[in-house]
């Protein structure tokens, strides 16, 4: 076993372990540092495979921003024993018909397009390449995750929104 592969298998091994205690552990600031680890090991691994533009933007964005956003809204909250986790209502069926209808748009799009895999023998690993890449021969993916994003915000908003009764 070479250096690569020790390194690789450590990045692993933290992610998945820290992100075991982020979904098991009760403590909402624990789980909120493992779950900075898991950002970590996660853009290790990104590094080991040569993205190093998505390693500094998983850093930035997650750690620098997400993440620190979160701890500041745990710690300054004053009543955060009153926070239900669950609601209660579940909603299997829109859940379904929704992520049916984005898998449905995302097959046709690669039968239309003839999409097989990433190609091997374009380096993703600089910023241009990758940005060219998204706006020629991935848009329509790369339109679709933005739509499924908008959703997501939406059903997040409404839910927020949403009277207590």
């Amino acid at each position: 076993m070479d250096f690569y592969n020790i390194v690789f298998y450590l990045f692993a091994l933290i992610t998945v372990v820290s992100a075991a205690f982020v979904v098991t552990t009760k403590n909402v600031i624990h789980s909120a540092f493992f779950l900075l680890f898991t950002f970590f090991g996660v853009a290790g691994i990104y590094v080991l495979l040569g993205a190093d533009f998505i390693a500094v933007v998983q850093i930035m964005v997650y750690v620098g921003g997400i993440l620190i956003l979160l701890l500041f809204g745990v710690m300054l909250t004053n009543k955060i024993t009153d926070v239900e986790i669950r609601t209660g209502t579940i909603h299997l069926l829109p859940a379904a018909i929704g992520v049916g209808v984005f898998m449905g748009a995302l097959i046709a799009v690669m039968v239309w397009t003839n999409w097989k895999s990433v190609p091997t023998e374009i380096p993703l690993t600089t910023t241009k390449t990758l940005g060219n890449l998204l706006i020629t021969d991935y848009v329509l993916i790369f339109e679709l995750l933005g739509i499924l994003l908008l959703i997501a915000l939406i059903g997040a908003a409404s839910i927020a929104r949403r009277d207590k009764e």
